[in-house]
């Protein structure tokens, strides 16, 4: 579904196209006087602009996502400003619109957090729930075009040129009704952008959250950037803005005034990247992401854990949790990966192959349990602050888990845990546990 959007009706010059936010009717109404109300609807969201017929690349951005999901799944906490994250060793992962007034913002450590804003509830994330909201968003948008690319688990481009048929409508008129049935069905709300590529529209998504669409047309691109501070640009990181400011740039008006071979001197590869950006300029294709290749659980400590007996309760509830993943994903792993951080920048990582795919706690367990003794070992003393259990080379789960003659046993094993796991479906994860998850 790619190539050149249809063109939409040639139009005087004292017209202009508007779409209602709202009941997502596409008029051409006169410039002057500005029209404020939906024809239709009399909705005031309006939405106008000369290219709205023509674009086609989007951009969809969850509003605070995971404190949304929370706020949704507990209408006590609708008002009240919202920091998921926790532990003292903790940041914040996300906060809503009412903790950012504050000046709550991610990544900030918890303790700063609280004392900008000492009324804000503290809710512990919860990732499954999260990933499978975010799954049900992106099924949302798949439903409009296979031309979906995930950026993480709350946004993702989409490329609708070339629809206007199958939906009966521009792009715009098609990422309307996408937003109104995101907030009916799944209760939470998002911004999206609009553009000629990728990198404008990742830029209009930002400009008006939360619950915004906005466009950046291409005759106005050269002019919306030049006012933009060269941060902005994709790809730009503190080091680059500063070493940039150092050498007297700080706004994109003046890398667009700058010869391209000049910056390509100056800054290598890089500077070639800016030339174009600054430019508005961004041939990256929107490409649907391949299929995981594994599937993991992971937890961060409060405080380091050195002891072996320590890791190896957190290992039983991630070997769990993994193994209720593939489930769910109907996928099994032939090979184990455990994962520990000994510090913020170094991981240690430990493979295991198995004779036949699998997607029971049980297997997922005694594996990596065997590759945390022998790491113990070899590394004796070392304090971790993560452990992660996953598994890998995945397969349908069709055929996993095999009876093995050289472990009779397994089988009543098996058959416990799916006995256990149809009781978790029908009562909730915390019915029925093993004793050592106790």
């Amino acid at each position: 579904m790619s190539g050149s959007a249809i063109k939409s009706t040639p139009m005087s010059a004292d017209k202009q196209p508007v779409i209602c936010r709202d009941c997502g009717q596409i008029n051409q109404l006169a410039i002057e006087p500005p029209v404020k109300r939906c024809p239709a609807c009399q909705s005031p969201r309006l939405l106008k602009h000369d290219e709205l017929l023509e674009l086609g690349i989007a951009h969809l951005d969850c509003d605070a996502f995971y404190a949304a999901v929370e706020k949704r799944d507990n209408p006590d906490l609708h008002d009240k400003p919202v920091i998921i994250g926790g532990g003292r060793r903790g940041v914040v992962s996300t906060c809503c619109y009412i903790a950012r007034i504050y000046g709550v913002h991610s990544a900030m450590p918890m303790f700063q957090a609280l004392a900008a804003c000492p009324d804000a509830v503290v809710v512990p994330p919860n990732m499954e729930k999260y990933a499978q909201v975010g799954g049900q968003v992106r099924q949302m948008m798949q439903d409009l075009t296979p031309l979906v690319e995930p950026v993480s688990i709350d946004e993702a481009f989409m490329d609708l040129r070339g629809t206007h048929r199958l939906h009966g409508g521009a792009p715009a008129q098609t990422l309307v009704h996408l937003v109104k049935r995101i907030e009916r069905e799944i209760g939470i709300s998002v911004s999206i952008g609009l553009s000629h590529n990728k990198f404008l529209a990742k830029l209009a998504s930002d400009m008006d959250k939360p619950k915004g669409f906005s466009i950046i047309g291409e005759a106005e691109t050269l002019s919306f950037l030049a006012k933009l501070p060269v941060g902005r640009l994709w790809g730009v990181g503190k080091a680059m803005q500063a070493r940039l400011e150092r050498d007297g740039i700080r706004y994109v008006s003046q890398l667009q005034n700058m010869d391209e071979s000049d910056l390509a001197r100056r800054y290598d590869s890089l500077g070639l990247r800016l030339a174009r950006l600054a430019r508005g300029q961004d041939s990256r294709t929107i490409t649907p992401r391949a299929p995981n290749k594994s599937i993991s659980s992971e937890t961060t400590f409060n405080e380091d854990l050195t002891a072996y007996a320590d890791l190896e309760k957190h290992l039983w509830h991630l070997s769990e949790r993994t193994a209720r993943r593939c489930k769910k994903q109907n996928m099994a792993g032939k090979t184990i990966v455990l994962k520990l951080k000994a510090d913020r920048f170094s991981a240690l990582t430990r493979n295991h192959g198995l004779p036949n795919a699998t997607q029971l706690a049980d297997v997922i367990f005694e594996t990596s349990r065997q590759m945390l003794q022998q790491l113990m070992k070899d590394k004796p003393g070392t304090s971790y602050r993560l452990i992660g259990v996953g598994v890998a080379n995945l397969v349908t789960a069709e055929g996993a888990d095999p009876f093995d003659l050289a472990d009779p046993d397994q089988q009543k094993r098996k058959a416990a845990e799916q006995a256990m796991d149809k009781l978790r479906h029908k009562f909730g994860d915390d019915t029925i546990k093993k004793g050592r998850g106790l």
